[in-house]
């Protein structure tokens, strides 16, 4: 009988049951595959992907990313080389390939889509807040 009285007590922490509903996906948005280098929005941002990576093979074994941005091959394919910063230990000791750390590029980097943003972005950079350059008249 005391188990009736509190849970007649507890507050219900939920609306109403519903019943499962099946919900037509909305369709994939589109990337943006111009090859334009991007803007960033601050500093040390990670670049964002400006171009499509459906298909490419990231694991263990393959980084398709290298075979174009790794430094002996960014001649040949007219990419940017990837920051030297991704060929040094934690401990800033360089090394002759990618650190493991940095060997999964879409950690950090991804790919940009054609959408409206989530959330609202005030960001103004410091020039648009009339900072000027060190050095600047």
């Amino acid at each position: 009988m005391a188990t009736l009285a509190a849970a007649q007590m507890v507050p219900q922490l939920s609306g109403p049951p519903q019943a499962m509903e099946t919900v037509p996906a909305r369709p994939m948005p589109k990337w943006n595959v111009d090859d334009i280098r991007k803007m960033r929005a601050y500093p040390d941002q990670p670049p964002v992907i400006p171009h499509s990576i459906e298909g490419y093979q990231l694991s263990v074994n393959t980084n398709r990313c290298l075979s174009c941005h790794r430094r002996e091959f960014t001649e040949g394919a007219g990419a940017p080389m990837i920051s030297v910063t991704h060929y040094m230990t934690r401990e800033g000791q360089m090394l002759a390939d990618v650190s493991p750390r940095r060997y999964f590029c879409t950690a950090c980097h991804v790919p940009q889509a054609e959408v409206n943003p989530l959330v609202g972005n005030t960001f103004r950079d410091m020039s648009q807040m009339g900072v000027e350059h060190l050095g600047g008249k």
